[in-house]
């Protein structure tokens, strides 16, 4: 736990420190860009917080290392090493705003390459009898890797939405990972689990509730990318451990991801990489905070912005607890995914239709039943 606590120090502390010197570099580390449809603070903002969260991370690991045996000290350097390609690509738009979308992924599956090679991430099982037989092919199990480790990453980015969303988000994930690695003896993926939990919690501190910093690219596409790997490498090593479980675990940002896709490509026939706001926390942030519609003024959109997270955390523990509960167990996991993703299709389809359930709407200090409709379901 010294490196859990160690990690969480040095996060709080870098970020503390992004945070008091914004106004020398928030002209080119802010988020300036308040008109697109998925924005929704009032004022500018340092989108640098993964620097924080990255730092930490790397100190933690290099002091987790000597407590390793030489061939877990291999993988977490190459884990390491391919971790800040991600990182990069993502920060290196945070400060251009010139990094397409389709070259973020291409620099994560860049990184997910050099991890397989480096550290021997790759998914050699993932209990589906004709997946498995297609793994055996010759270069299937590579791109099945390289396109599960993109699309983690990706999923993570698009549900930073909000102050504290996504980075507790993956908080959740790797305190599961953490969990099983433990109960696997696994001390590669326990070390590299504690110590980014540590790190996204310093981070944590600073961007909930008040958004003194925000995650950025950079910190999205590394924390997904970590995610990913750590999963991976868990499956990989310990027999126990369902393949099924780390894809649980991710379950709310990847269907978020998919559905997301599926939405605008099939339903609405727009390019699949338009950002819109009728994700599910964009839905929420609109229709079920109307208690706190008030004047757009800065203090009642922080208000609606810090009070949306907490719905999706639920969302996001919804799999994420019975992943821990039932990690080692194919068969019951799988019934999970289905529930989660039947669940969230029911959840988004009342939303849109302003049938949000009674429990999750709220005017002012009590709970109330849904206005009615006020405007076209989008």
């Amino acid at each position: 736990m010294s490196l859990f606590f160690l990690s969480l120090a040095v996060s709080l502390i870098v970020t503390l420190l992004i945070v008091r010197s914004s106004p020398r570099h928030a002209h080119f580390s802010g988020d300036t860009d308040q008109t697109a449809p998925q924005k929704f603070h009032a004022r500018v903002v340092p989108r640098v917080g993964g620097i924080g969260i990255a730092v930490a991370s790397c100190i933690g690991m290099a002091l987790a290392a000597s407590s390793l045996s030489g061939a877990d000290r291999v993988a977490l350097a190459g884990l390491g090493i391919s971790a800040s390609v991600a990182f990069m690509a993502g920060l290196i738009e945070d400060f251009t705003k010139r990094v397409t979308p389709s070259q973020r992924l291409l620099a994560v599956m860049l990184a997910a390459s050099l991890a397989l090679w480096l550290a021997g991430s790759e998914i050699s099982r993932t209990g589906i009898p004709a997946l498995d037989a297609a793994l055996t092919v010759g270069g299937v199990s590579m791109a099945l890797t390289l396109i599960a480790v993109a699309g983690v990453a990706n999923s993570i980015n698009i549900i930073d939405g909000f102050n504290g969303l996504a980075s507790m988000c993956v908080a959740i994930m790797l305190a599961a990972l953490a969990y099983v690695a433990h109960r696997v003896g696994d001390p590669l993926i326990l070390s590299c689990a504690l110590v980014s939990l540590g790190a996204v919690l310093g981070f944590f501190v600073w961007n909930y509730p008040f958004g003194l910093v925000f995650l950025g690219d950079g910190g999205a596409y590394f924390l997904g990318f970590w995610v990913a790997e750590l999963g991976i490498l868990l499956v990989h090593r310990n027999e126990a451990v369902s393949p099924l479980f780390p894809l649980l675990l991710c379950a709310y940002p990847m269907f978020e991801t998919l559905f997301t896709m599926y939405r605008r490509k099939v339903v609405r026939g727009r390019p699949v990489g338009q950002p819109d706001a009728t994700h599910l926390h964009s839905l929420i942030y609109r229709r079920l905070m109307r208690w706190a519609v008030g004047r757009r003024d800065a203090a009642n959109l922080l208000r609606r912005n810090s009070m949306t997270s907490p719905y999706l955390w639920l969302v996001c523990s919804m799999s994420a607890v019975p992943a821990v509960l039932s990690w080692d167990d194919s068969e019951v996991l799988g019934w999970f995914i289905l529930a989660f993703c039947l669940s969230y299709i029911a959840l988004y389809r009342a939303i849109v239709r302003f049938r949000t359930p009674r429990l999750l709407v709220r005017t002012g200090d009590r709970w109330v039943a849904p206005e009615a409709p006020s405007e076209s379901a989008g």
